[in-house]
């Protein structure tokens, strides 16, 4: 091993990671990604989603573009667990126009405008009886809010509290041109076999309107990280990336998937709100201690990312319906600015200008890192366990011991023959040297390769 060239990477470690990601992937450009992924969420921007209907399916049609996609459909009215597949809704226009026939409401100007899932309405009425129908933010006057009324037969319109204050005492036409009726709930999954059966998940909800945050971010993070992976080739796990509506989508596919999927995944990932400016935010699994867990609070410890780690909670997103008691999956969630502590939450402040394309780039990145430490943790076996061996006469030492600064590769092997004695996978030996995974990957394949280590086995577990 050239040393000089190991303490060069080992100073650069996100440097070197990414260069190896570019001799997999000669296009792979990190910055030019951040972009890319920003334009791809300029193009799904315009589309109203909602747990059912057009909208997902063109949304999912357009991602075809970009993986191969499998689309599923569930029809309505399927149970599943102690919930139904909803009817499917559809929208094709809205508006609450003035006596004047202006169109002070529009829903051709935000889809945010119209309560998602509202049923068909025509008819006149008054703005006092209209009010009831209205929903605003007050303290925040030029947001217009987003709302949902998935579970209960009700209309509505949103509109920035400014607008409101303008409408004037009036009669309104009111028009929802939508339809509720049976029809299929749809999702979009794609899967990319490993040499192992075992199975890492990471899934995303694509059941929102036109929010670029929650969550065009993690469908396009989740997106262009399948992307990344189909091009590499050496993969021990399964990757499986799931497209889903919150809620029921995750509830019907764990339904769908009990006894088959279930019983291999081995680690899981729910990725939502990842392009704001906020910190990185790893919310773990319900079991607090699986892989996914400690190897997010690993790199989010070591490597220099403004990051925080919060312990589970029952609320929040599908991660509570993966981690719900009877599943108990070792799936966390990524997230940057959490939900609901930023005023752009559910808003239309929540647009193309509030995601960053440096921050969707970081968040790639370190979902790439996510794949090589789950990738690269192995058990491994010192083949020379009575006492050290000689590490200089095989080039892997510094020609003159007991420098002060003799350097983290050194001291990394050291920690690598002390630990591994066949008990413990490379993230243990990391997380008790507190150094770098891919510091103690690079010394212990610099030991493997002079013959002093070997694998034991391929930690899976979960």
């Amino acid at each position: 091993m050239n040393v000089t060239a190991t303490m060069q990477t080992l100073q650069a470690e996100n440097t070197a990671f990414l260069r190896e990601v570019r001799e997999i992937m000669p296009e792979f450009d990190p910055v030019r990604l951040g972009q890319v992924m920003h334009d791809q969420i300029c193009e799904l921007y315009p589309i109203c989603r909602s747990i059912t209907g057009n909208g997902v399916r063109e949304t999912l049609r357009l991602m075809q573009q970009w993986i191969p996609l499998e689309i599923q459909e569930v029809a309505s009215g399927t149970p599943v667990f102690d919930w139904v597949v909803p009817l499917e809704w559809n929208i094709r226009d809205a508006f609450v126009k003035s006596e004047k026939g202006q169109r002070v409401i529009d829903f051709q100007k935000s889809n945010l405008h119209v309560v998602n899932y509202s049923v068909p309405f025509r008819g006149k009425m008054r703005l006092e009886e209209l009010k009831t129908h209205l929903f605003t933010l007050p303290d925040r006057p030029d947001s217009i809010p987003y709302r949902t009324s998935y579970y209960s037969e009700s209309w509505g319109f949103c509109l920035s509290h400014r607008d409101f204050l303008r409408l004037a005492d009036e009669e309104y036409e009111v028009c929802i041109d939508s339809s509720l009726e049976p029809g299929h709930l749809t999702y979009g999954e794609y899967i990319l076999p490993g040499t192992s059966s075992e199975e890492v998940i990471v899934s995303t909800h694509v059941c929102h309107p036109s929010l670029c945050n929650d969550n065009l971010s993690g469908i396009i993070v989740a997106t262009q990280w399948a992307r990344l992976l189909r091009k590499i080739q050496a993969r021990r796990f399964t990757y499986r990336f799931l497209f889903i509506p919150g809620t029921i989508g995750s509830i019907t596919w764990l339904a769908l998937n009990e006894s088959s999927v279930i019983p291999r995944i081995r680690h899981g990932l729910v990725l939502t709100g990842v392009g704001d400016s906020g910190c990185l935010t790893y919310k773990k699994s319900r079991r607090g201690d699986a892989v996914v867990d400690r190897v997010l609070s690993h790199l989010l410890g070591q490597r220099g990312l403004k990051g925080k780690v919060l312990d589970f909670s029952p609320y929040g997103y599908d991660e509570r319906q993966f981690c719900s008691p009877g599943f108990n999956l070792p799936m966390g969630r990524l997230s940057r600015s959490v939900h609901g502590t930023f005023p752009e939450y559910h808003t239309s402040g929540d647009n193309l200008a509030f995601v960053r394309p440096d921050s969707l780039e970081e968040t790639l990145r370190l979902c790439l890192m996510v794949f090589r430490v789950l990738e690269g943790n192995r058990v491994m076996v010192n083949l020379s366990p009575k006492c050290e061996p000689q590490l200089g006469r095989r080039g892997l030492y510094r020609a003159i011991g007991g420098q002060s600064d003799a350097g983290a590769i050194e001291m990394a092997m050291l920690w690598v023959l002390n630990l591994a004695d066949g008990t413990r996978s490379l993230l243990d030996i990391a997380e008790r040297a507190n150094l770098p995974f891919l510091t103690i990957e690079t010394a212990a394949q610099a030991l493997e390769r002079h013959h002093l280590l070997e694998e034991k086995s391929f930690a899976v577990r979960a």
